[in-house]
């Protein structure tokens, strides 16, 4: 509904050239919100704006290169793939299992051939690179297998991102990847979530130095391996297994910790700096990564082999507010109205002893009644004392601590 003074204007014929009048319209009483249509921008020029801001920051390759398929292979197999469709029975085969598919020799087709570039997909979805190599990334040329031991039959492995438990990754994993003999490569794993003092560090969890060839048993053990602990309430964290290859034997003393090493401060890691610092000597050539969320045995490890309180990460909800008491609190139930003003301790004492009243140790509760409401309340009390009998019998509200 348009203003009264621009509706007197075109009931007397509209204004003059010369005179300019602001006028404000209201709609149903409420300003317009935010700028008017012929001050404010256009979606074209929003867009316009947030293409103008800057370009994403050129991505570094610091690991080895990757050969990509040939176009030849690449037409192999899509050939074979619409065979493969056209075919209407070789579902049916496979299914019935008159035809076996041979799943070990397409996976090693794969990580032959596109597997380092799906991996370094995943492992940018999951922002792997971004927080551990800041602009930097590489292909993770050499497979590695990563896997833990449950028992003598059950292995839990690690593939792109898949979540594996704190219980479940209690002790070292099994670590396999292919290598030469006379090679020497450094395998690290970290978290880039949740360290408690520095956001911007990580925590090592594991470091193994100057390991020859891929016997990950005789490499030098720098820090010693320290199970997964993520916190209550803050989510999955990501750890991440990087395999450097080196070109000459290096010294990490500085990064030796006396095992076990049950201070977090000293387990204090940043990645980027380490890879600056040896970058010259060391080539990351292998990646896995899983996630983790808190389980009951997080708090057992902070407790008895940390010895320190477990963190937790939930949100204070502010206490109610109760505004003061008045003296006749009109269409309110008294002992809803008192019960804001007492102490929640006495009121689940009162209940408690109320309960306490009806339990006997050696006899069944009685039965429910069968229909609640069908005795007559007692017409004589007070209306909220007929209500609160009534939620008794039916069961609603608190009468559930009476249970």
């Amino acid at each position: 509904m348009a203003n009264p003074a621009l509706r007197s204007l075109v009931k007397l014929g509209g204004t003059s050239s010369r005179l300019k009048i602001h006028v404000e319209q209201i709609r149903h009483g409420h300003h317009l919100r935010g700028k008017p249509p012929h001050v404010a921008l256009t979606l074209q020029q929003r867009l316009e704006l947030l293409r103008k801001q800057e370009p994403n920051p050129t991505k570094v390759n610091i690991g080895f290169s990757v050969p990509r398929p040939t176009s030849e292979e690449k037409e192999a197999w899509m050939a074979e793939r619409k065979i493969r469709r056209t075919g209407a029975s070789f579902e049916k085969e496979v299914r019935s299992g008159e035809l076996s598919l041979n799943l070990e020799e397409a996976r090693k087709i794969w990580l032959e051939t596109t597997g380092p570039y799906n991996v370094r997909k995943i492992a940018d979805h999951y922002g792997i690179y971004q927080d551990l190599f800041g602009n930097a990334f590489f292909f993770p040329a050499i497979h590695l297998d990563v896997n833990y031991s449950m028992d003598d039959d059950t292995l839990v492995k690690v593939c792109t991102g898949n979540v594996i438990k704190p219980a479940e990754a209690r002790e070292s994993p099994n670590v396999a990847y292919k290598a030469q003999d006379d090679t020497l490569w450094t395998l690290v794993m970290c978290t880039p979530d949740g360290n408690l003092v520095n956001s911007n560090n990580e925590y090592c969890h594991w470091f193994l130095g100057n390991i020859p060839g891929n016997k990950v048993e005789q490499g030098e053990r720098i820090t010693d391996y320290s199970r997964p602990i993520p916190v209550r309430g803050a989510g999955y964290y990501r750890y991440v297994f990087i395999l450097y290859k080196q070109n000459r034997r290096l010294d990490y003393t500085e990064y030796e910790r006396i095992s076990p090493c049950l201070r977090l401060k000293e387990r204090d890691w940043n990645t980027l700096e380490f890879y600056r610092k040896y970058q010259d000597h060391l080539t990351p050539a292998g990646l896995a990564f899983f996630q983790s969320d808190w389980d009951p045995t997080v708090k057992e490890f902070y407790h008895s082999v940390l010895d320190a309180k477990e963190p937790i990460f939930r949100y204070d909800f502010p206490k109610a507010y109760v505004k003061p008491q008045t003296w006749f609190p009109l269409r309110q139930s008294f002992n809803l109205y008192l019960d804001k003003y007492k102490d929640p301790k006495d009121t689940a004492k009162e209940f408690l002893l109320r309960k306490l009243k009806t339990v006997h140790p050696f006899k069944e509760p009685k039965p429910p009644l069968k229909y609640p409401n069908a005795r007559v309340l007692d017409l004589g009390a007070p209306s909220w004392l007929r209500v609160q009998r009534k939620k008794e019998r039916l069961g609603w509200g608190r009468v559930h601590d009476l249970k």
